[in-house]
């Protein structure tokens, strides 16, 4: 069952005091099935963060719709926005995007205190959580006491506790050494075999290996993808590094 369908998207800025639009999106059709892990790839500038957005609820297409479990987006009023991303999407973004005010058990339960969730609930879905992403001991401390790997699984912790339909991780090891980054592309493979569908946004040949699938932008559209099969890590690697060299270089779409 597909979790996430965009058809048609095309989205254009239109400069509020004249100049040229500019075309973001052009055509943009693809689904993610439920337990998929997908990654988003392309050069800067290809649409990635755009459509990124538009999955997210964060900005609204020109032509063209977001379905989540068959809900279109558009439906949902702009009052009842944020409750609806809080309530179904989860979301990891490369500076974690943590509260210093905030201890850590906080910062992952913000979301679960703005539903209004009974507190002993909240601990309960917190305790395994926690133990297993590895940052049990780490609850009672602040952001700045602790390392940017650990800083990411406390945002990984924040996005899962909703228990989300969709984890939206936009470049989420971009910020991270790579002692870290393997960390947590172990970390979101777990997640991902237990059941969790996962939809990465990433620059990282590396990141993307891991996923089941990689989709590549270019000039605004899903230009080509491919799919993991039987391959390895290290042939995923290859093949997509391959397919990257032919988008710089103009190659044909295949």
């Amino acid at each position: 069952m597909a979790v996430l369908v965009v058809k048609n998207l095309k989205k254009i800025y239109r400069p509020r005091f004249g100049g040229s639009q500019v075309q973001a999106l052009s055509c943009v059709n693809f689904s993610v099935e439920e337990g998929e892990y997908v990654a988003i790839m392309g050069e800067s500038g290809s649409g990635k963060t755009t459509l990124l957005n538009i999955m997210a609820a964060l900005d609204k297409p020109t032509e063209g719709e977001v379905y989540l479990d068959g809900k279109p987006l558009s439906e949902i009023k702009d009052r009842d926005i944020s409750e609806f991303r809080r309530d179904h999407l989860g979301f990891v973004f490369q500076e974690f995007n943590l509260l210093d005010t905030f201890n850590v058990r906080d910062n992952i339960l913000l979301p679960l205190v703005l539903k209004g969730i009974q507190y002993k609930e909240m601990e309960r879905l917190l305790r395994p959580l926690a133990a297993e992403l590895g940052i049990a001991a780490l609850l009672d401390k602040y952001p700045y006491e602790i390392s940017g790997g650990q800083k990411q699984r406390v945002a990984a912790a924040r996005a899962l506790i909703t228990q989300p339909r969709l984890i939206l991780a936009d470049e989420p090891t971009g910020a991270l050494d790579s002692r870290s980054t393997d960390e947590l592309l172990a970390l979101f493979a777990k997640i991902n075999e237990r059941g969790q569908t996962i939809l990465m946004v990433t620059h990282s040949v590396k990141a993307a290996s891991k996923a089941g699938r990689v989709l590549f932008i270019r000039d605004g559209e899903v230009y080509h993808q491919v799919y993991r099969g039987a391959m390895s890590d290290e042939q995923l690697y290859q093949k997509i590094s391959d397919t990257l060299t032919m988008l710089a270089t103009g190659g044909e779409r295949r």
